[in-house]
Parts: structure tokens; sequence; C-alpha cells
């Protein structure tokens, strides 16, 4: 009966990080679709979306602390949630990073684009289908497909040494330094997603091999 209860707590604190999953990456789009639109109202509508994915992170994070002071697991339930924990505390800066993203979009208001910002778009379109199959990944278990997902981490850094390199030259001769410094920062922050997405794969590797590894050295 006793560890029937826990299984049943288990899927739900499981089900609750999937939501939090959803709808981290679900800002995350909102975010940059606001940003290449330029929409100024769907910017501020992915901030109010924020407290949302902090209150579903505090109740993963409440719920678990009682399973472990409750149930006391051992082995691969004790690794389960702490994976939880964990993978929950990397979707949050998901969401924290689509904020930062709408924030931006708001300082560069109406204003065109000083420079192409297609490397930005294709940095970002593989950081969500990274986001996106990790998580499938971490619901299968599937260590192989997270390894693959981490690898692709390189691809988005590549992108993001070369679209940042290019907007600090824009920067030296360029008036329009604000807008620049606002890009410069939305590609970190995408950048940094993609790193989470990494993050994840690494405590699936922990759940299910009971080690920690390091993908995207």
């Amino acid at each position: 009966m006793v560890r029937e209860r826990f299984e049943h707590d288990l899927i739900t604190v499981q089900q609750d990080l999937m939501e939090l999953c959803d709808k981290s990456v679900d800002a995350l789009e909102l975010s940059f679709k606001a940003f290449l639109n330029k929409d100024i109202d769907l910017a501020l509508t992915v901030i109010d979306m924020d407290s949302q994915i902090n209150h579903l992170e505090e109740a993963i994070n409440d719920r678990v602390i009682l399973l472990l002071a409750k149930q006391q697991p051992v082995a691969t339930d004790l690794r389960r949630l702490i994976v939880v924990i964990k993978a929950a505390s990397d979707m949050e800066r998901v969401g924290d990073y689509a904020v930062n993203i709408a924030k931006d979009t708001i300082r560069i208001g109406k204003d065109p684009f000083v420079t192409s910002i297609e490397p930005i778009e294709e940095m970002f379109h593989k950081t969500v289908s990274m986001l996106r199959h990790i998580i499938e990944a971490f619901i299968e278990e599937n260590t192989v497909k997270a390894k693959e997902i981490a690898e692709l981490d390189d691809q988005v850094d590549a992108l993001y040494g070369s679209t940042i390199s290019h907007l600090m030259k824009l920067n030296v001769s360029n008036e329009h330094v604000a807008q620049i410094t606002n890009l410069s920062f939305i590609c970190r922050y995408v950048e940094r997603c993609a790193d989470h997405a990494t993050n994840i794969a690494e405590h699936l590797f922990y759940l299910v091999k009971g080690k920690h590894y390091e993908l995207n050295n």
C-alpha cells in the first residue's frame, strides 16, 4: 500500500514536470515570435506567464521534498526525485530566458532590425528542437536520444560565436548600439536555453546509469 502510494505520487510529480516543460518551451516560442514580429502585446503576455511557471516549479519542489521526508527513497527512486528537481530548475530557467527575450523585444520596439536576424532564428529553431526532443527522451528514459540531442549544443555554440562576433563588429561602426546590445543578449538567452537542454540530458544519464556524465565537452 505504501509502495503504491509512493508510485502514485511519483507519477503525479513527473506529470507536473512535463507540464512545466511544456509551459516553459511554449513561453520561449511565444517570446521569439514576439521578437520576430515586434509584437509588444505578446511580449507582455510572456512576462505575465512567468508566475505560472515559477509557481509550478515551487509546487514540484515542495512535493519532492515531502516525498523525500515521508518515504526516504533509495537507489533509483531517490535518483528519480533528485533528477525531477534538477530538471524542473532547468526548465524554470528556460521560462526566465523567455521573459528576458520578451523584455529585450520591448526595448527594441518597432525599430527595424539593423542586421539580418537569420542566424538568431537558426539558433532558436535548433534550441527549441533540442528542448522538445529532450523532453521526449526524458519520458522514454532514452539515453541514446539524449546524447544525440546534447551533441546539437555544439552547433548552437558555433552559431552563437559567429553571430556575436558579427554583432560586435557592427557595434564598432553602427549608431544603433542599444539594439545591437539587445540582439546580443537575445542570442545569449537562446544559447543558454540549449545549455539547459544539455543539462537535462545529463540528468537523464544520471537517472539511468547512476553516474554523472558531462555531455557537452
